[in-house]
């Protein structure tokens, strides 16, 4: 292409709110494209003859790159809403085509305009988009005082993020829907997650300020969840040994966990937790267990990758992981060896065993690998007859290494 493909932010002012370096922009394309909404914000008066428009199919991701190819070598212009690279189109033009085949020119973002209208500090807000994304992804960002924007998928999103914040017992945050910001028809409804109801447009934005009910269950997105927060058969990384486990593999944003024996998912889940962009893998051989962990990793507000099947055979195709925890079936052969060799390097290496076999096999790969290697032992306090004493758990060893 001769000139850089323009992708230009709009919002529901439409034309008006347009800087005139978008507007030109747009009337001197010979190509626009955009969704039936963002076209029909463009009076037809002020593009330049021949002008050709075309409107997003969907699923827009199978036709972008047919699209782009049909007009190729002419000027093109892409609408997007508000600021393209905030959850939008710009930031996926620009990972296919490279930073200096697009030229951006942002509006302000739904969430900038939402901000302003609450009053609230930009940087002090959590931002979650629910375009394409399952409502669960909401749970993890529920903490007492903090601030959300959720960005709809639709007007019925409202009413399912009230229903969600009630079944969480966060039933009084203060609840704002504010829909067709910056245009004419801009309506904002203040009131209570409990009492939300009503007809919403479509283009509607969500302000959360969460505030919990009495006597609800703090569950922070620090590793060491209440047990109770999980669906278990008994297979389960208990809480204590789940936290100094988690400070072993060390989450970080963007690095893959594989969950090896995942069980009810714990690990997986709480390393998801830790922030949006972390991804994790589990594998399960036992079917039932697996749709428990899809469960829970449902209900916690994640997306794990579950694979039913046996390490190490189910390991072969999997991506290479930055982290491998080892929960369940360290001594079936193989395991150990494909989760050494298919680590990254700067990789960590975490394997719990409670069984003197798999304390056996630990000792023999830490002589050989050295790391770290800790024994936890846990002890409760329970009723014993009318007063109280202590009742130990296993104690669990735990090797870990970096690569």
């Amino acid at each position: 292409m001769p000139d850089p493909l323009t992708v230009v932010g709009i919002g529901a002012d439409g034309w008006p709110g347009l800087s005139p370096t978008a507007q030109q922009t747009i009337t001197t394309a010979e190509v626009l494209l955009g969704s039936t909404r963002q076209l029909a914000l463009i009076p037809t008066i002020t593009t330049s003859g021949g002008q050709v428009r075309v409107a997003w199919s969907s699923p827009l991701s199978e036709s972008l790159t047919g699209l782009l190819a049909t007009h190729r070598g002419r000027r093109i212009c892409v609408l997007a809403s508000g600021d393209p690279t905030f959850h939008g189109i710009g930031t996926t033009l620009t990972r296919m085509l490279g930073a200096d085949a697009v030229r951006v020119i942002p509006h302000p973002s739904s969430v900038s305009l939402a901000c302003a209208r609450l009053g609230w500090p930009q940087d002090q807000v959590q931002v979650i988009s629910l375009v394409g994304h399952p409502l669960e992804l909401v749970q993890p960002h529920v903490q007492p005082g903090r601030r959300l924007v959720i960005l709809s998928w639709g007007a019925q999103t409202p009413a399912e993020v009230a229903e969600l914040l009630v079944q969480r017992g966060y039933s009084r945050s203060a609840f704002t829907v504010l829909e067709q910001l910056g245009s004419g028809e801009e309506r904002i409804r203040n009131t209570r997650a409990a009492e939300w109801s009503g007809e919403v447009d479509a283009l509607n934005v969500i302000g959360v300020l969460c505030e919990a009910d009495a006597g609800v269950e703090l569950l922070s997105t620090a590793p060491g969840l209440p047990d109770s927060a999980y669906e278990s058969d008994g297979q389960l990384t208990k809480r204590e040994v789940r936290a100094v486990t988690l400070s072993r593999l060390a989450p970080v944003p963007g690095q893959l966990l594989w969950d090896v024996g995942g069980g009810a998912g714990s690990i997986a889940i709480e390393w998801l937790r830790h922030h949006p962009a972390c991804r994790a893998v589990a594998i399960e051989q036992n079917p039932d267990r697996a749709k428990r962990l899809d469960r829970n990793a449902a209900t916690l507000g994640v997306a794990v990758r579950t694979v039913v099947g046996a390490a190490p055979a189910a390991l072969e195709t999997l991506e290479s992981p930055d982290a491998v925890f080892v929960g369940g079936g360290a001594t079936v052969p193989g395991v150990i060896e494909t989760c050494w060799q298919a680590l990254r390097p700067g990789g960590r290496l975490v394997v719990n065993g409670v069984t003197l076999e798999t304390e056996a096999l630990i000792a023999r790969w830490y002589a050989e690998l050295g790391g770290d290697l800790v024994r936890l032992a846990v002890q409760r306090a329970s009723a014993v007859g009318t007063m109280t004493g202590w009742r130990p758990a296993m104690p669990v060893t735990i090797w870990s290494v970096t690569k």
